[in-house]
């Protein structure tokens, strides 16, 4: 491979590298109403040969709360994930807090998984208060008190980014993510609101308008080297 013709490969690698900068951009503006959504950063890197790599960084922070007022909404607030367990037993992790009843009475995720190891609801009950340590009560009556059923978990990773992000607003634990831990004494349960995206769409505009620069350098690069080498060719 002629000089010129590597210098072409690296400029259209460098390129194609941007557009995927671009594209998880893209991505974070698509989801900014999603709730829980968690920015995606393509962050690059100039490797050993002189050409840009990347990796995909997820951002876990805390996105902020919007009030909805419906019992069986809950948000986080800080770090920590809510335990949900799957058909098969198999436990996955969300943040994704906008919960309902299934059919046999159990609290479950929106992809109906049931939360924690299960917390049935009684039938005709009038209310559910959820502390903020996750300790869920039911009102069975008007001339009642509130009867504790359940408890909602809350875990926390070393390493939240290393977990493997699944269909369903859920995340599995890995090797890199460590094992979950059970935060027994906390205060993070919040009633009544859901977590909005993370996602700062103002924070993006200059890194959007630096990979345009690039793209652009880079396309004007490869028609000069494009035409360089065609006419060195034509002076063979």
């Amino acid at each position: 491979m002629t000089t010129i013709q590597g210098s072409i490969a690296k400029l259209v690698d460098n390129s194609n590298a941007m557009f995927e900068s671009l594209g998880y951009i893209s991505s974070n503006i698509a989801n900014y109403n999603t709730n829980c959504y968690k920015t995606q950063r393509f962050e690059t890197f100039m490797s050993p040969g002189g050409t840009i790599k990347g990796v995909v960084r997820t951002d876990h922070s805390a996105g902020d709360l919007k009030a909805t007022f419906r019992e069986l909404d809950v948000g986080i607030e800080g770090a920590g994930f809510i335990p949900v367990t799957d058909k098969n037993g198999e436990t996955l992790y969300t943040r994704g807090g906008s919960f309902a009843i299934n059919a046999e009475g159990y609290i479950v995720s929106n992809s109906g998984r049931l939360v924690g190891s299960g917390i049935k609801l009684p039938v005709n009950y009038e209310r559910v208060k959820i502390d903020t340590d996750g300790t869920v009560n039911v009102l069975e009556s008007r001339e009642a008190a509130f009867r504790k059923i359940g408890k909602i978990p809350l875990v926390a990773f070393k390493n939240p980014e290393g977990l493997e992000i699944k269909e369903g607003n859920v995340l599995k634990e890995t090797e890199d993510s460590g094992k979950a831990e059970l935060l027994l004494s906390h205060s993070k349960i919040k009633q009544g609101k859901i977590e909005q995206a993370n996602f700062d769409p103002y924070s993006f505009i200059n890194e959007t308008l630096k990979i345009n620069g690039s793209i652009l350098s880079c396309s004007r690069f490869i028609r000069i080297m494009d035409q360089m080498y065609r006419e060195s060719t034509n002076l063979r």
